[in-house]
């Protein structure tokens, strides 16, 4: 089997990611970074053509039974708990997760997915549009090109990123729920920021947003700095979303915590390079 041609799936007339001194990819990456400018997010409605998406469909139903699947409580850091701190401190706010993960080496040469993630005018598009000088493509050899599996009844608690930039591509939707929901810059590389976290674990809404991804749609997100979560998923049917990994440094993996909790093993190399970030954030 051939490998899939991107071209096929993309929109390239409405996001000319080929042409790069055209008129109309100057447009494009200026309204994403004027949304990311103001809130950490932008959505590109319809990146993938809608004849495009029953394939999608399909390559998500066939790997969906390899997801790791775990219902355990977590905190917005992905870590465990400190007992020195207070009860109503961030790091000690556990939630119910119900979720599941197609790990990265689910996805070969034969992947749409990958096909996309490791096409070249792609990431230079991606780095372009947040403007980033120090861009690579995540190092993590289970985490760069992701499927996140929603079951019914399933959803993600509020939670910060591990990458700095992350982009999805929404795949299908729940029958109902599985909104995104999301609080700009709540912290920085120098600040955590738990009491504005506490007030968002304790119902505070100012500031948030919320709406619903559509099939095709690509989002490029800023989720380092902001909390965000996705609401339960309601009805029979499975919310897929892939999910595009990129950093800051070359060779950054996930931690040894994350990476267990969220596709069920670790490699050596997340042994090798546990504690390369360049900043100290909790995760």
């Amino acid at each position: 089997m051939s490998a899939p041609d991107p071209r096929d799936y993309i929109d390239l007339d409405t996001y000319p990611l080929e042409r790069r001194d055209s008129p109309g990819y100057a447009r494009t990456l200026g309204g994403i970074r004027s949304r990311l400018a103001r809130d950490g997010c932008a959505v590109l409605p319809g990146f993938i053509r809608a004849e495009g998406i029953s394939d999608l469909i399909a390559e998500a139903d066939a790997v969906a039974g390899f997801a790791h699947r775990s219902f355990n409580r977590t905190n917005a850091y992905f870590n465990e708990d400190n007992p020195a701190l207070a009860p109503e401190h961030p790091v000690r706010r556990f939630h119910e997760r119900s979720n599941a993960f197609v790990p990265a080496d689910n996805f070969g040469e034969d992947s749409i997915l990958r096909g996309i993630y490791e096409w070249p005018p792609f990431a230079p598009f991606i780095q372009a549009s947040l403007e980033e000088e120090k861009f690579y493509r995540y190092a993590d050899p289970l985490a760069d090109v992701i499927i996140n599996v929603v079951e019914p009844g399933g959803g993600f608690p509020w939670h910060f990123d591990t990458n700095n930039y992350t982009v999805t591509l929404a795949i299908q939707n729940g029958e109902a729920g599985g909104r995104f929901e999301y609080r700009p810059r709540l912290r920085s590389a120098a600040d955590e920021n738990y009491p504005g976290v506490q007030a968002i674990l304790d119902g505070d809404r100012a500031g948030v947003e919320s709406f619903e991804l559509k099939s095709g749609d690509l989002q490029i997100f800023k989720g380092r700095y902001t909390l965000h979560r996705v609401t339960p998923v309601e009805g029979a049917r499975n919310r897929y979303v892939a999910i595009f990994s990129y950093a800051e440094q070359p060779d950054m993996v996930a931690s040894l915590e994350r990476c267990q909790q969220l596709y069920g093993r670790v490699l050596p190399v997340h042994h090798e390079r546990a504690g390369r970030r360049l900043d100290t954030l909790l995760d």
